[in-house]
């Protein structure tokens, strides 16, 4: 940390020589999700000297107090621990002054993290000379670990040079306004850059009559952002949108907006509309430079994002550039349609969850008519709240089937809408054109599918696009197939209504049935009987359920050809239920006598858990089963495997229907009974199955 009165012939290397700045890509960034929980949130208040940062901080001490905020001058930090104050630090080699710099960092850190106070540390990033080719940072590695915020007070560079040349308590030497701009420019420039490879956020601050209040605002939000408060503040807009219909809706639509609502990206297009007002390329490039930084797509990318909103425009001219940018958009036709349709349906409703700016999507909405029935959980500026990201999205749709018990649709278009997708009961990827469309999102595409158990399918914008992946992995669907919309339109009654597959009165099935029900077959024979029903209930009934993938096998013939194993067989675990239903001869085997029995690490990476029994009565053991592994994994795939499952414990109102509401619960049977026997003693299967009949 620099200190306020360091005065411009401290000698320093130049920033060519300075091995942090120029290797600042090699430098250890934070975590991207790393919301500085666990350390104080320390702001640097910086800007060239003379920019007002001492008499701003004063302003900032006046008006926001020292209960949750306090405040540090650079100079008197040095002054109060080098011994002789700052008269003796001036005169120490260079590096002494980094020691004391470091130091001085990092007491306030420590202090401001027992204290549970925001810091707001006034410094300097470098001097410059004007007589010197490049200027002399002052910054220490320290600095760049403590910092979690930085605002830079961006003076113009003409009302600094007549503050310096006004100010009679201060020695600053006398620099060129054009020195001062390449001086305020280069400090600019180098600590964005420096600031996104260290995971510290940051943002221009200008003079103005609010700037005050503007910077109050910045430091008010900055003490409690993190992001378990971006993601309850998240919740909150989601319960907001369905507040209303709340009673009557059983399906729902989660909907990206830019390149899925419309081919266009709306943020490029704001970035592209600054950048011809000012008429500067640098502006057109921002989104994409912090996004292809260390930051990437993570919760902190996204709040620097709704920063470099904030310093480009005021609330006035955000709006009228939010205007002009949805008036350059155009909604795909087909979910206009889509939408209108649904704005018609009492139970069907639609929400647009979009990571880049509500106030577009707001008005694009408006326009088309849509506003009043299609709500957008989105952000953008400060006031918003919020940030919508990959996590955001996701938990949107997990909370919309989970807490209210609701059908959802998703629709997206890029990586950061496959956790969403993979969350939701039906998902459509939308495909745009091959020159427009998102480039990076093939690859983790089919990992999710072929590893994480995605099922979607695809849909073309317009309809000549080229399909991404190949139609068997993502099949094609329209938007506007009646059979489609029908899908999504239906009354569903409860939401995950028990599917239920049984052979009951099929002839294969009476064969099968006839040695489990014969009094006189035991041991051996019986266990045989039930291994032919599991081997034909697995073949028959759970690859047509789960479905089945392809891998090369060697052909008799000597060449290679394709041989077929349940889909996701090795990520999929199969619980024996007491000593009954040794069904199934691959994947991970669990036996299981009590729930408690399947722990953590027997789901680990798993899509689909099989129960297997003999025979399901009350259904009361396989329900106790599935709530204990829904504890363990909320949206694991569960189907239950039984010989002989009694009618009504599958019937409507049920508890297997009620847990089928919360999704991916199904049920196979060799055959649905009316008969209400529970077997004991020589009647029990389990006893039959290990001829243990005649014990007690």
């Amino acid at each position: 940390m620099a200190t306020n009165c360091e005065n411009a012939s401290s000698s320093m290397p130049g920033p060519t020589a300075d091995p942090q700045l120029n290797q600042s890509t090699a430098l250890e960034s934070r975590s991207a999700s790393n919301n500085n929980n666990n350390k104080a949130v320390v702001v640097g208040l910086y800007g060239i000297p003379g920019s007002g940062k001492t008499f701003l901080l004063d302003q900032l001490k006046q008006k926001l107090g020292q209960e949750h905020f306090e405040f540090y001058e650079g100079s008197k930090m040095i002054a109060d621990l080098v011994p002789g104050g700052l008269e003796a630090f001036q005169k120490q080699e260079e590096q002494e002054k980094v020691h004391w710099r470091q130091l001085a960092i990092d007491s306030i850190g420590k202090e401001c993290a027992d204290s549970r106070r925001v810091a707001v540390v006034a410094g300097h990033f470098m001097f410059w000379p004007e007589e010197e080719e490049a200027g002399q940072p002052v910054y220490t590695r320290n600095d760049l670990d403590t910092f979690t915020h930085i605002l830079y007070l961006d003076a113009p560079t003409e009302l600094i040079a007549q503050r310096c040349l006004d100010d009679t308590e201060r020695n600053r030497p006398s620099a060129s306004i054009n020195h001062l701009r390449k001086w305020q420019q280069a400090e600019k420039t180098q600590l964005r850059r420096l600031c996104r490879h260290h995971g510290i956020l940051f943002s221009l601050v200008f003079p103005h009559p609010t700037l005050l209040n503007k910077v109050s605002t910045l430091l008010r939000d900055f003490r409690h952002h993190t992001e378990e408060c971006n993601l309850s503040r998240a919740e909150s807009r989601m319960d907001e949108v369905l507040v209303a219909g709340q009673g009557q809706l059983e399906t729902v639509l989660i909907m990206d907006a830019d390149r899925t609502l419309a081919a266009q990206d709306t943020g490029a297009l704001f970035w592209k509309m600054v950048s011809n007002s000012r008429q500067s390329m640098d502006e057109e490039s921002r989104l994409k430079t912090l996004f292809s930084s260390p930051l990437g797509y993570s919760y902190a990318a996204f709040r620097q994002a709704a920063l470099l909103y904030e310093e480009t425009a005021d609330d006035q001219e955000f709006n009228a550039l939010c205007e002009d940018v949805a008036s350059a958009v155009t909604m795909h036709p087909e979910f206009v349609s889509l939408l209108r349709l649904v704005a018609e349906q009492e139970h069907v409703s639609a929400v647009v969850v979009t990571c880049g700016l509500r106030r577009v999507w707001d008005k694009v909405l408006e326009r088309e008519g849509l506003s009043k029935t299609v709500k957008v959980i989105g952000g953008g500026r400060i006031a918003d709240g919020f940030v919508v990201t990959a996590a955001v999205k996701a938990a949107t749709v997990v909370r919309f089937r989970d807490i209210y018990h609701m059908y959802v649709w998703a629709f997206g278009d890029s990586v950061l809408d496959l956790p969403m997708l993979s969350k939701a009961d039906q998902a459509v990827v939308v495909v745009g054109e091959e020159q427009t469309r998102s480039k990076t999102i093939d690859a983790a595409l089919l990992n999710a599918i072929d590893n994480d158990g995605l099922r979607a399918r695809q849909a073309l914008l317009p309809s000549n696009a080229s399909p991404r992946l190949d139609t068997t992995k993502l099949p094609l669907v329209q938007l506007t197939d009646p059979e489609f919309i029908d899908s999504i339109i239906r009354r569903r009654g409860s939401r995950h209504p028990l599917q239920v597959l049984h052979a009951t009165n099929r002839n294969a099935a009476k064969l099968l049935m006839t040695p489990m029900r014969d009094a006189t077959v035991a041991g051996p024979a019986l266990r045989e009987a039930h291994r032919r029903v599991g081997w034909y209930l697995a073949t028959e009934f759970l690859a047509e359920m789960i479905g089945v993938e392809e891998y090369p096998i060697p052909h008799v013939q000597g060449h290679q050809t394709s041989g077929y194993r349940l889909c996701h067989e090795k990520k999929t675990s199969i619980v024996a239920l007491m000593r009954g239903g040794e069904a199934f001869p691959c994947a991970m085997f669990v036996h299981a006598k009590r729930p408690e029995d399947i722990e953590p690490h027997h789901l680990l990476q798993q899509h689909t858990v099989v129960l297997v029994d003999s025979v399901v009565n009350s259904g009361k053991s396989v329900v106790n089963f599935v709530r204990h592994i829904r504890s363990l994994h909320a949206t694991i795939r569960i189907v239950v495997v039984a010989g002989v499952v009694q009618a009504q414990s599958v019937s409507e109102g049920s508890v297997a229907q009620t847990l089928a509401r919360n999704g991916k619960f199904s049920l196979i049977a060799l055959r649905l009974s009316n008969n209400k026997f529970t077997g004991r003693g020589t009647t029990d299967t389990g006893n039959r199955l290990f001829n243990t009949t005649h014990l007690p």
